[in-house]
């Protein structure tokens, strides 16, 4: 019996000693949704501590600390969990509560450290692309467009309905994928893998029609130019490009824009061709002004 004890005693110590085993093991809820929206207030500083080593990692634990400190009563527990936290973390900011709430809940359930550590990472990279297609390329063109047209028009509340739409879609994804992540756990990884591709697709088609309308109503760019053939005069934009497409030109301006922008110019330049090409464009010559 002495040496069968001697034998279990290291394996207990070793598991002790191990950051990937809990010194308190037992699992229980005790997440509230009191928690749960005080997490995702906290994880809009998620970028407020970014820095290149670890990205958004600071930020990333100062947002999960209390679930942490609620699961974890033991202060190693508590210790390790903090230090695997820290690493290298980076995903969109505004999608970063679904990964939150399965953390959560992993974490709640005592899961092993490595599993936690890879949904971690497996999640954020994935995320980091929808964000990016979800409300860079279709919301805030969208929401930017509606603003925009209503300050054109003189109407003051512009920018007040741009940010009031923009930021119920916001705060109402945060707060609903927060939910969403704790309440399905693990079970939301596969959900999402497998969803990934159409939301991220759907996302981008949404946002390239979008931005084409707001290239036809905001970008103003008319030749004026007459073309004089004997008797004939022909009119450059009415008579010739808006036979071929309507707005052709403002498309083609952006379009290059695209292309300069791709090529490593910086955006200062492209803005200070385009003052140029609109002075240039203005001139009195003696046949007219180009635009």
């Amino acid at each position: 019996m002495a040496s069968e004890n001697a034998a279990i005693e290291p394996e207990i110590s070793v598991q002790a000693n191990n950051p990937e085993f809990y010194e308190d093991s037992s699992a229980e809820q005790l997440i509230t949704k009191k928690d749960l929206n005080k997490m995702v207030w906290r994880s809009l500083l998620l970028q407020a501590s970014f820095n290149y080593e670890r990205m958004q990692a600071a930020g990333w634990l100062y947002s999960i600390l209390p679930g942490l400190k609620k699961v974890h009563k033991n202060k190693h527990d508590l210790s390790e969990s903090m230090k695997s936290h820290m690493e290298f973390f980076n995903t969109h900011p505004f999608l970063v509560n679904i990964i939150m709430g399965i953390v959560l809940a992993m974490e709640e359930r005592k899961q092993n450290r490595n599993t936690i550590r890879a949904i971690r990472v497996a999640m954020m990279g994935p995320l980091g692309g929808i964000g990016d297609a979800l409300f860079w390329l279709t919301l805030l063109p969208i929401c930017v467009g509606i603003g925009a047209s209503l300050g054109a028009d003189g109407n003051p509340i512009g920018a007040l309905v741009f940010l009031i739409i923009f930021n119920v879609v916001h705060f109402g994804l945060r707060f609903g994928l927060m939910r969403y992540g704790y309440n399905a756990g693990t079970n939301a990884i596969s959900s999402l893998k497998e969803n990934t591709k159409k939301v991220s697709h759907a996302a981008s088609i949404v946002g390239l029609t979008v931005v084409g309308g707001l290239i036809a109503s905001f970008v103003q760019l008319k030749a004026n130019l007459v073309i004089h053939a004997g008797k004939a005069e022909i009119a450059l934009q009415e008579d010739l490009l808006d036979k071929i497409m309507p707005n052709m030109l403002p498309l083609g301006y952006t379009l290059l824009m695209y292309y300069l922008l791709k090529r490593g110019l910086s955006p200062v330049i492209l803005i200070l061709i385009t003052v140029v090409i609109g002075i240039i464009g203005k001139i009195p010559f003696p046949f007219g002004t180009i635009l």
